[in-house]
């Protein structure tokens, strides 16, 4: 196993962990939050060229150039990063403040660049000396201990005795080392770039999935459409020019007017399976004629009223379909309701759909597929579901998509 990070090492077997890079690249972690603390030294010493002159007032300027230094420390922890772990920072972390007064303030405003200011303001009074004295107290033990034979006052036996356990201990200290640099980066990770990159990745690759599943779907439907019905089309077409040839009462009639009946059967039952795969009215005139269509097929009577600007995002407008489509199929089963009623509207950026019905209610989340298949849908728009289902009714189903996708 290949190891991303120092904590992912210091799972392996000491000798591969200790005769790696890993230490040493710990240690250079570490060591290096020695900038940090050149920048406290710098703002001291600006405090105190600035006192003489400004008095009080130098404060106030210590402390603006102390939060510009902050995000500049924010920075500077990411991009050391790379010495403990193998993960980068996000593609699209936000760049650095500009400097100027509108920068800043923009800045302060995004939860990110608060984030980066307080852990740029924590790492500028605390977790930089605090490095430094794990490294050199991890590291100064076994090294004093070394030097024994060299201390005038250290009888010979002492001496030698003392080297052999420093030698022993160091390289044990690697491992205080590593675990603090570990836990260091892990905090950075969390704070300034708090997306988990694996989940992320999943997330992501479950859009795609989904993308690829919405355009295989819609091949399907037009290899359906195109080839299958057109042959089914002809098919019964040849079989009723073939009835037309034969005598009424013939055995030969019958069998083709049987025939042509499947056939028509088969198409019937072929147009069906297309609108359930990917229903055209959806791709040509949208969200609306789409529902309609669905609840006009209802077995229980639906009152549709959306009202929408114009065409959504496909994705936006296919997730809100199978939502109601999965919503009216719950009610029918279920729910014992004599009515149910979609509505839709667009409001801040995301489409809202709600589907009431009058049934029984006692729905529950975690119980049912078609619930739980609704909220995975949405989970990759980061739509929001919300589920009210009293005993007794109404149950109201509520939708939130974003279309920004």
């Amino acid at each position: 196993m290949i190891a991303r990070n120092t904590l992912e090492a210091l799972a392996r077997r000491p000798l591969s962990f200790l005769t790696s890079s890993w230490p040493w690249r710990s240690l250079g972690y570490l060591l290096s939050s020695a900038a940090v603390g050149a920048c406290v030294a710098g703002l001291g010493a600006l405090t105190y060229l600035m006192w003489d002159g400004l008095g009080p007032l130098a404060l106030v300027v210590v402390l603006a150039t102390a939060v510009v230094v902050a995000w500049g420390v924010s920075r500077y922890e990411l991009w050391r990063l790379g010495l403990v772990t193998h993960l980068p920072p996000a593609p699209d972390a936000a760049p650095p403040p500009r400097l100027s007064w509108s920068g800043l303030r923009a800045r302060l405003r995004a939860a990110a660049g608060l984030r980066e200011l307080g852990y740029g303001l924590v790492a500028l009074l605390v977790l930089w000396w605090t490095d430094i004295g794990v490294a050199l107290v991890s590291l100064g033990i076994p090294l004093f201990l070394m030097s024994a034979p060299f201390q005038p006052t250290a009888g010979t036996a002492v001496g030698w005795a003392g080297a052999v356990v420093g030698a022993v201990l160091l390289p044990i200290a690697a491992y205080p080392i590593a675990a603090w640099a570990g836990v260091r980066a892990a905090m950075a990770l969390a704070v300034l770039d708090p997306r988990d990159s694996e989940l992320a990745q999943v997330v992501q690759s479950r859009a795609r999935l989904v993308d690829a599943f919405e355009l295989e779907r819609r091949r399907i439907e037009r290899d359906l459409h195109d080839g299958a019905q057109q042959r089914l089309v002809t098919l019964s077409m040849k079989l009723g020019l073939a009835e037309l040839d034969l005598p009424p009462d013939s055995h030969a009639a019958r069998e083709v007017r049987e025939a042509r009946a499947q056939a028509g059967q088969a198409l019937q039952e072929l147009r069906e399976l297309i609108h359930n795969i990917h229903p055209q009215v959806l791709t040509d005139r949208g969200l609306e004629p789409a529902v309609r269509d669905v609840a006009g097929r209802s077995v229980i009577p639906v009152e549709v009223d959306i009202a929408l600007p114009g065409r959504l995002p496909s994705q936006v407008e296919s997730t809100a379909y199978f939502v109601v489509c999965e919503a009216l199929a719950n009610i029918a089963k279920h729910s014992r309701a004599a009515h149910a009623r979609v509505r839709g509207r667009l409001g801040g950026g995301d489409l809202v759909v709600e589907v009431r019905d009058d049934g029984v209610g006692g729905a529950d989340a975690e119980a049912g597929s078609g619930i739980v298949g609704i909220s995975d849908r949405l989970a990759v728009l980061e739509g929001r579901m919300f589920l009210s289902s009293p005993v007794g009714g109404p149950t109201v189903l509520r939708v939130e998509i974003p279309c920004h996708h």
